[in-house]
């Protein structure tokens, strides 16, 4: 693999890491899957609680529920380009507004599913501390190396950090020295493997990753409420999407999302 360093190098810092690297079956479309197959596009953090979700559901109702994970921005678009989809999660509310807005959703589906919390985490065994104080020095604390988060272009988690970042006067200095990664799981990755000495991520990522620490929590004023948004897509063939969406908000299915440092959803603005 092409070392980080080199990529890191090149204009706008931008990161394409490929799914094998990250280990949690990003494509570029929804996978193949038998009609009555439930096909849930979902934002990258919420790989791990899907994935059990999935089997429980499976083991209840005897449906496969087939996943493809990336940033909500890839994924809204794969789903505006016509993949094939029933459930779509976002990590932000931004993202289920551009597919109402096109009508590509079931508007009465729509909940708000999740809360989470955005922390900044450090190679595991790491005696830095950010400084995440108004007007901090954060920017100096990374030496000669970057801060890894998703792209705040589009990457919820990186739109989260970059309001956290000018809520605390520190977004200027910040933001020539990002490693704008292309979802929540690669910017973990690249923490976790210590080619970067910070990543701004949400606190559910911290806790599945063993190759990383929560070393700040971000003051939960600086920045929007994380909102989790899933729906029904339009275009949905399998009459067990709505039954799975059901089962996720369901008691059993919140207990997953509570297992795996999900809180409910706090409420919209």
């Amino acid at each position: 693999m092409v070392g980080v360093r080199s990529i890191l190098g090149r204009s706008g810092f931008r990161l394409a890491i490929s799914a094998a690297v990250l280990g949690f079956g990003l494509t570029l479309a929804a996978p193949a899957a038998m009609a009555q197959d439930v096909l849930v596009l979902a934002a990258a953090s919420t790989k791990n609680a899907v994935d059990k979700l999935a089997s429980q559901f499976k083991a209840k109702s005897g449906l496969s529920v087939t996943s493809s994970f990336a940033a909500s921005s890839a994924l809204a678009k794969q789903i505006e380009n016509g993949a094939p989809a029933d459930i779509f999660i976002s990590a932000d509310l931004d993202w289920m507004d551009y597919l109402q807005q096109r009508n590509l959703i079931v508007a009465d589906s729509r909940t708000n599913l999740l809360g989470n919390e955005l922390v900044v985490v450090v190679p595991k065994g790491t005696a830095l501390k950010p400084d995440l104080s108004k007007g901090g020095k954060l920017a100096e604390q990374l030496g000669d190396g970057r801060l890894a988060t998703g792209d705040p272009s589009n990457v919820p988690v990186g739109k989260y950090a970059k309001a956290a970042l000018e809520s605390l006067g520190q977004w200027k200095a910040v933001e020539p020295r990002l490693a704008r990664a292309d979802s929540v799981r690669a910017a973990l990755v690249l923490v976790s493997r210590g080619e970067v000495p910070m990543g701004i991520v949400y606190r559910t990522d911290a806790a599945i990753d063993p190759g990383v620490e929560v070393a700040a929590v971000f003051p939960p004023d600086s920045y929007p409420a994380i909102i989790y948004p899933a729906a029904l897509v339009a275009a949905s063939k399998s009459p067990g999407g709505a039954a799975f969406l059901d089962y996720m908000k369901s008691p059993e299915g919140m207990a997953v999302w509570k297992e795996f440092g999900f809180v409910p959803a706090p409420k919209a603005p």
